[in-house]
This record gives C-alpha cells, structure tokens and sequence, in this order.
C-alpha cells in the first residue's frame, strides 16, 4: 500500500506532462502575461496588476495565472483575476513574478515566468528603530488604545526625528503623543482612542516608522500585528471568596471581551501574610477551590490571558487584592509609621556622630570634665614607709612564732624518750 501511494504521484505527474506535450503537440501556445507592475496601495501592501498576452488563444481553454511572492517571504497562490493584492512588510524591498496556466479538460500548460520588483526604500543601515513592540488595551466602553515603544537605531544620529502611523483596515492615522530619549527622539507613542475594533479577532495592525535627520538618511521600518496577539486582556470581573471551615472557594466571571468562555485562562496570586510567601496557580475554570490554614490572613488576586489556541495576547492587570482570615496584613499608615521612625533613628545618630566630631576637634570634654589633680610624692613616700614598717613588725612575729613552737616540739619529744625507757 505504502508503495502505491509513493507511486501516485508520480504517475499524476508523468501523465499530466504526457497530455501537456499532447496539447503542444497540437500547435497550442501559452504565453506570459504583459504589463506585470507592482505599486506600493496602502502601508504594508502591494497592488499587483498584469494584462492577459493579447496573442494568447481562449477557444475552450481555461486560463489562470500562477503567482509566486519571492521576498520578503516566499508564498505561492494562483488567481483568474489580472489583480491581486498583497500584505507584507517592504523595507526591505518586494519582489513577484507571475505566469499564465492554461487548462484543458485534465492537463494544463504553464507559460515562462515573468518577474518584478520594488527596491527597498533609501536609508542609511542601523538607522531604522529596533525592538518595536506594541499592546492594545481596551476600555470599559469597548474603544480601543494603542501604545508602542522602540528604540532608536545603532547610527541613527542624535537629532533624528522618528514618526509612526499605524493602519488598520482601511483606516491610517499619525501619531500625535510621542514620548522621548535623552537626545529627545521619539521613542513611544501613545494613541487614546483608536479605529481599531474589538470585537473583530482575526484582524492586523500595521505600524509604520520613518524618520528624517539633517545629515542622514533614516531607513523606514514596518511590522505586522496580529490583533489577538498584542491585545491585553482585560481583568475578571466580579471577584468573590467565600470560607467554609478551612476551604476557601473563589469566583470570578470573565473579563470583557469578545472571545468565547472556554478562551480563557486565569493565574490566582495568593499570598500568606502570617508565614510571609506566596503562591500563582493556575486554572481554566471559573472558580478555583483550596484549602487553607483559618488562623492566617490571606490575600488573592487574579488576572487573565487568552488560551494558546485563541492566540494568546499579554496578561491582564491583577485585580484589587481581596482579604480573607484573622491575621492583619501591614497597612500604608504602618508603612509610613516606620519609615518615618527609620528617618529619625538616622537623623539622631548623624547628629550625635557630628557632636562627637566637634567635641574632639575643640576639645570640648576636657573643659567640662577636667583631670583630677594627682597627690604629692611625700605622701605616698610616708604610706610606702608605714607600709614597709608594718611588714617587717609581721615578719619578726612569725619567726618568733615559728621559734617556739619548735621548742615546744623538742621538749615533747626528750619526754616521750625518757617513758620508753622507764617502761623497757
């Protein structure tokens, strides 16, 4: 089976080639088209237009062209019609090329390829933005802003001005609210209010970044948005928690937005404020269930994102902070409590530090605590004698001490001697 399947095509090809040279066989010509042009519509989007060759044969045959978009990226389609329309960005340039296809019952014949090109626009190199980035946020009243920040390019000079507009649909618009380097080039932009829809899903944005320089030319950039993908979800709404014994059940309902229910999924941030961490769990449900210590204070926040699937955009803000349990989590009036304890702690020793300095340097402890006059040689002299005297009146008594009692000791024992004897 395997190798049938590996055959087929093969097959296909050889007798679509076998009917194709029967048709030339016949004298059937295909020519390419005439007048191939590209033209720059609209930003990010070329116009192809091309005419039929006026010596090509109809009769029966069916004709389509064959389309093949070479840079910036390769994509190949074919079309009935003499126009197409293409989105891509061009500062790089845009090159096609088009040929004519020639149907016939089940064979078709192609015609040469014809080719054309659009140069990318003048620019000095690293002088265009880099590192553009863009989000869409959107308001309770479903209007939509955008904001996108970038950075200047590597030889881009100090006085360079950069300009950005963006596209969406058929709507361009400049930006007006820059905000600035520095050198005060432009590097954000900011826009209140746009055309930009939410509820749409599978739309693009374009953003557009030229720039002028009075010695150097700034090459244009241009990126492609997809809309989910830069949009910012909106926070859930409706929080609540609930305590049962030691289970802690929280709800939420879905921000607001267009996408469906099952596109959603949420991160909880609670944290302990007894034992002093934190968790981020994860769920794609509405409610998330957990059981916790009732003696300790919690706080629970969540925020939310698009599914993968849904073309996943950037997190939501965290919702307001919703507390829960006995402990007392540290207010900004305790906050500011210390810091102001902590400035006066400082204050104090800077200025006890600086008294201990000045007292030094003009000696100020020696005047207000001077020395102790010492006393004179004489008087220790006399202590010193009375001292020396004394010693010599203890040693003269020890000895003498000492004397008898050894004579006490000598008559014992001549005693002691002469009952042995008397006794024998």
């Amino acid at each position: 089976m395997a190798i049938l399947v590996s055959i087929f095509p093969v097959l296909l090809w050889t007798l679509m080639a076998f009917q194709a040279n029967s048709l030339q066989a016949k004298g059937i010509q295909v020519l390419p088209p005439v007048n191939f042009t590209l033209t720059v519509s609209a930003l990010a989007e070329v116009l192809l237009q091309w005419k039929p060759n006026p010596d090509q044969e109809e009769k029966n045959y069916t004709i389509r062209y064959d389309v093949e978009i070479m840079t910036p990226e390769r994509d190949e389609y074919d079309t009935k019609k003499t126009c197409s329309t293409r989105m891509a960005v061009l500062h790089n340039g845009f090159s096609a090329r088009i040929r004519t296809l020639l149907l016939y019952t089940n064979s078709q014949i192609k015609s040469n390829w014809v080719t054309a090109k659009l140069q990318a626009p003048p620019g000095a190199v690293e002088t265009s933005v880099t590192n553009l980035s863009c989000v869409i946020c959107t308001a309770v009243n479903n209007t939509a802003s955008l904001h996108c920040t970038w950075l200047a390019g590597k030889a881009a000079p100090e006085d360079t001005k950069y300009f950005l507009f963006y596209r969406y649909n058929n709507y361009t618009e400049e930006c007006q609210e820059y905000s600035k380097d520095k050198w005060e080039r432009n590097i954000g932009c900011r826009f209140s209010s746009t055309y930009i829809e939410t509820s749409e899903t599978d739309e693009v944005i374009v953003i557009h970044i030229n720039g002028s320089s009075n010695g150097t030319a700034i090459k244009p950039f241009e990126q492609i948005f997809n809309q989910n993908a830069i949009q910012k979800v909106n926070p859930p709404r409706n929080v609540t928690m609930s305590l049962k014994q030691n289970n802690l059940l929280v709800k939420w309902e879905m921000p607001a937005s267009s996408f469906l229910k099952e596109c959603f999924k949420y991160e909880l941030n609670i944290y302990n404020w007894k034992m002093g961490y934190k968790q981020i769990l994860e769920t794609e449900l509405n409610s998330f269930s957990l059981r916790i210590d009732d003696t300790c204070r919690y706080s629970i926040q969540i925020r939310a994102n698009h599914q993968s699937w849904c073309t996943e955009g950037f997190w939501s803000d965290w919702t307001e902070p919703l507390y829960i349990g006995k402990n007392q989590p540290r207010t900004p009036v305790d906050s500011k409590t210390y810091t102001v304890l902590i400035a006066l702690i400082v204050s104090i020793c800077s200025m006890a530090l600086l008294i201990a300095i000045i007292c030094r340097k003009y000696h100020v402890w020696s005047r207000l605590f001077p020395p102790i006059p010492t006393p004179q040689n004489s008087l220790k002299n006399l202590f010193l004698n009375k001292s020396y005297q004394r010693a010599r009146t203890y040693t003269s008594e020890t000895e003498t001490e000492v004397g008898s009692c050894f004579e006490d000791l000598g008559s014992y024992t001549e005693d002691l001697y002469s009952d042995v004897l008397e006794d024998s």
